[in-house]
């Protein structure tokens, strides 16, 4: 009798896991179909203007939300923001501007957060360098660290970024150079084992990262902030090196937690005319069916003398959509960010830019706001205390990386 007892219960306690089991698969199914539901009523209902405005990440002046800005978010529409040195001078502050801007983007009649963006790369390249903490370089890390610090050095940097209300990284730099210090150095095993590490590590602290510069532009000796280059070098030796470490980590993450931001470098081996960043064949051809990358892509800055040389900003914009870019940043000038607006909202009302390109685009983003950003208002008083804490110090002291 006892026996047939235990044989009951068990069998009772076995049905009610399965029963459990059950109802959690078909809840996360309903959750799904619930939540594209949710997009694809959301994209009916956005105007052009507003579609148009997601595209944009813009900068701006000042360690407040400007004049400008407002009418941008508000007028405009713009889905992204990007802060420089200009815009941050305490953490406490940098917090306040984030919940001030994100306040101002809960009024449009979507209520779409920001994403706010940032390059805190670790090296020279840290946005208010002497209040955050001193996160090494690149270069550093790839030849005196492991895989391991990378990540944790990582999740330092994304705690930090994530309490100013920074939900967004580009980082890291998956280029391949024994110079640049922005650089893990010249392997490509390396430079994917490193650069995954860097997106777990900002994924765990509630910040997305993003790799750069696809398709790699270690090669070159050339700054696209001041001039176009190009890289001759042939497909198979590209793919076996400086596109490994993006097919790596394309093909082992979820695409929802980083993004691609694409060169203005020349790769004339896949495109002979355009730069990366305005080409269909590396973009779409090579990012997206090659590699099976099905996240967002942003430009670098349309302001760089890479491409603001040879393209008005009317037609920069233009070309980089119908490359298949999702996200196109432009860091500095408020006229320009205009003209590159008012460029793609006349492309598609002429039919240049097909609606289905740019619903294609603002799908993508509404995605990742609604599934991925789960914040956007923090408490300035907590950023002080996380950003350069005595316990990141220590730690970073720790790595011994300066002998």
């Amino acid at each position: 009798m006892n026996g047939k007892k235990y044989m009951v219960a068990l069998l009772i306690v076995i049905l009610s896991f399965m029963a459990i089991l059950f109802i959690q698969k078909n809840q996360s199914e309903t959750d799904a179909v619930t939540g594209d539901e949710q997009i694809e009523k959301m994209l009916k209902s956005m105007t052009l203007e507003e579609k148009v405005g997601q595209l944009m990440m813009v900068g701006f002046k000042g360690t407040e939300k400007s004049k400008e800005m407002t009418e941008l978010i508000l007028n405009n529409h713009i889905g992204g923001v990007i802060y420089f040195d200009r815009n941050m001078k305490s953490p406490k502050q940098v917090a306040k501007l984030s919940n001030s801007l994100q306040q101002t983007a809960g009024q449009g009649s979507h209520s779409l957060p920001l994403m706010v963006a940032v390059d805190q790369e670790g090296g020279d390249i840290i946005r208010m360098k002497e209040s955050v903490s001193p996160l090494p370089a690149q270069q550093d890390l790839g030849r005196h660290a492991t895989s391991e610090d990378m990540y944790k050095v990582a999740k330092l940097n994304g705690n930090e970024l994530s309490t100013m209300g920074i939900n967004i990284n580009f980082a890291p730099v998956l280029d391949l150079s024994d110079t640049d210090k922005r650089s893990t150095g010249q392997d490509p095993k390396k430079a994917y084992r490193y650069g995954k590490k860097a997106i777990e590590g900002l994924n765990d602290a509630s910040v997305t990262g993003a790799l750069k510069h696809f398709p790699g532009n270690g090669r070159s000796d050339i700054d696209p902030h001041v001039e176009t280059s190009s890289v001759e070098a042939n497909q198979l030796d590209l793919e076996n090196s400086d596109i490994y470490p993006f097919k790596r980590i394309i093909s082992e993450m979820d695409d929802q937690s980083f993004f691609v931001m694409v060169t203005h470098i020349k790769y004339p081996a896949y495109d002979k005319d355009k730069p990366a960043s305005l080409s269909k064949v590396i973009i779409e051809d090579l990012l997206r069916n090659k590699l099976n990358y099905g996240g967002l892509v942003i430009t670098d800055d349309l302001e760089m003398g890479a491409v603001s040389k040879y393209y008005s900003y009317e037609d920069m914009g233009v070309e980089a959509i119908l490359a298949g870019a999702d996200i196109l940043l432009v860091c500095h000038e408020y006229a320009h960010e205009l003209e590159v607006y008012e460029g793609l909202l006349k492309a598609v009302k002429t039919g240049k830019v097909p609606m289905e390109r740019i619903d294609q685009s603002v799908k993508r983003i509404l995605t990742y706001k609604l599934h991925t950003m789960n914040r956007t208002r923090v408490d300035p008083r907590q950023a002080e205390k996380v950003v350069k804490s005595p316990e990141s110090l220590k730690y970073i002291e720790s790595l011994k990386l300066a002998e």
